[in-house]
């Protein structure tokens, strides 16, 4: 192949390079657009719950209050009636005793739809715009992680880049003097060729000097050529295992942000929004239920709805949705310069020493970060746990609040103590945002720590494999001697 051709191919092998990375930021880019779409659903939706419920509240409110007028308004009449001033000296009849229970009756549906009424405004609507809060702020932090983790992958790619344009530049180095090399090869041999041909004794004798001299002169540019191409040659050499680890550490990185890495940032964007928005229909439902029994089967099928929220399974949808997005890319393959057929780490002399030490250190390291890191690992599963158990906790059951056994004063205090206390909200909702604070710090640091070990494992693993087989080789060679 021509230089110009050679040339070309570079080029092209540098555009293909380019275009995959910058299909991969087109990816990232879309990634947070779409769980921005995703969370800007969330609070419409949340924003369309809280006006529904507010709605109704004022519906329950003034059916509450057209209720107790009615009531009151025959109450009044039967006060003013002859017959309620001997309603103590007789009984009632059974169709006077139906006509009281009536009225009982509604004073009781009354006091049930102004509970319900108060349940929405003051739980319900509460809960929903807390969630909304949730959503922004959990957003908010798990895109800052996702652009360290975008620029992490960001600058893993661009130091292969650099280091492969750096094995490029060492390799075409090393191709010229291999080159220079061949020519003054071929000098010494004309120029012995020549010497040979012109005989010794024929020589005059003030030639002999000129012609040593000349001799000499060709076999030290030899020289200095021999040392310039071994030299070029060891640059090489280690530019391109830079290059192959780099290669392994890029793909292990990009890999494992794909597969592992997308799906915790969606867990963290969902964090907590499912088991809320459970708790908050739940506290709905426990109203409605205790309201008025007979609604039981048309409430069963939001509690269904309600049973089947599902964190995981809402992801899935997300990512099977947006698959082409999500889905890992193809693996950066190892782009070989001007013909070179070495696409292996060399482990021979004079590197092998080098790739030995190295391996070693890498082996340490990784020991001593796995052991870190799963501690942190241990420290964030128990975060969680503590998360989920707060975020799951069962205060939505309002039956308290239907009990009329007790008068509407006692309700609305053993309701104000229990599930409406601001006082309870208030530290629950501290001690939540609190332990959200500290889980996102440890998420944070296990995954920068994962995500550092994943690159050193790559380098580690291919090292183990290139020593072990170089390792193979020297023995066989050694038994054949």
């Amino acid at each position: 192949m021509s230089a110009q051709g050679k040339f070309k191919k570079d080029k092209e092998i540098i555009a293909d390079y380019e275009a995959q990375v910058k299909e991969i930021r087109t990816q990232l880019v879309e990634q947070f657009k779409c769980l921005e779409q995703q969370s800007e659903s969330r609070l419409q939706l949340l924003q369309d719950l809280q006006e529904f419920f507010r709605r109704k509240a004022e519906i329950e409110l003034e059916y509450s209050r057209s209720l107790e007028k009615l009531a009151e308004r025959f109450s009044s009449k039967i006060r003013s009636s002859r017959e309620h001033q001997f309603k103590k000296d007789q009984h009632l009849l059974s169709p006077v005793n139906c006509w009281y229970l009536v009225l009982t009756q509604t004073r009781r549906e009354s006091r049930d739809h102004a509970t319900l009424n108060d349940i929405f405004m003051n739980n319900v609507i509460v809960r929903l715009s807390q969630i909304s809060e949730d959503v922004i702020r959990l957003f908010k932090k798990s895109k800052e992680i996702g652009l360290q983790m975008h620029e992490e992958l960001l600058k893993v790619t661009n130091e292969l880049y650099t280091v492969m344009k750096t094995y490029h530049m060492y390799h075409a180095e090393s191709i010229s003097a291999e080159s220079k090399l061949k020519e003054a090869e071929k000098q010494e041999e004309k120029q012995f060729n020549k010497s040979g041909d012109i005989s010794v004794n024929l020589l005059r004798h003030e030639d002999r000097p000129q012609r040593r001299s000349s001799v000499k002169k060709i076999e030290k540019m030899k020289e200095k050529r021999q040392a310039k191409y071994s030299e070029n040659k060891l640059k090489c050499t280690k530019a391109r295992n830079d290059y192959l680890l780099n290669l392994a550490a890029t793909n292990a990185a990009v890999s494992k942000y794909y597969i592992h890495d997308v799906s915790d940032l969606i867990d963290c964007c969902d964090l907590g929004f499912h088991a809320s928005l459970a708790r908050t229909f739940r506290t709905y439902l426990s109203a409605e239920y205790n309201l008025e029994t007979s609604r039981h089967e048309g409430l069963d099928i939001i509690e269904n709805a309600v049973d089947n929220l599902d964190a995981r399974s809402d992801k899935h949808t997300i990512m099977d949705m947006c698959n082409q997005v999500f889905c890992p890319p193809l693996k950066f393959e190892f782009q070989p310069h001007m013909g070179d057929e070495v696409c292996q780490v060399s482990a021979q002399q004079p590197v092998q020493t080098e790739l030995l030490m190295r391996y070693h250190q890498l082996q340490s390291r990784l020991a001593t970060l796995k052991i870190e890191n799963e501690e942190v690992r241990k420290t964030l599963d128990a975060t969680m746990q503590t998360l989920q158990d707060m975020l799951t906790v069962e205060d939505f059951d309002v039956s308290d609040a239907f009990q009329h056994s007790r008068s509407t004063e006692s309700v609305k205090s053993a309701a104000s103590e229990t599930y409406m206390s601001k006082i309870n909200i208030a530290k629950r909702r501290a001690n939540q945002q609190e332990t959200e604070m500290f889980y996102f710090s440890k998420f944070k640091e296990y995954l920068n720590g994962s995500n550092l070990i994943t690159k050193l494992q790559a380098k580690h693993d291919l090292l183990k494999q290139t020593l072990g087989e170089g390792e193979r080789a020297e023995c066989g060679t050694t038994s054949r001697r």
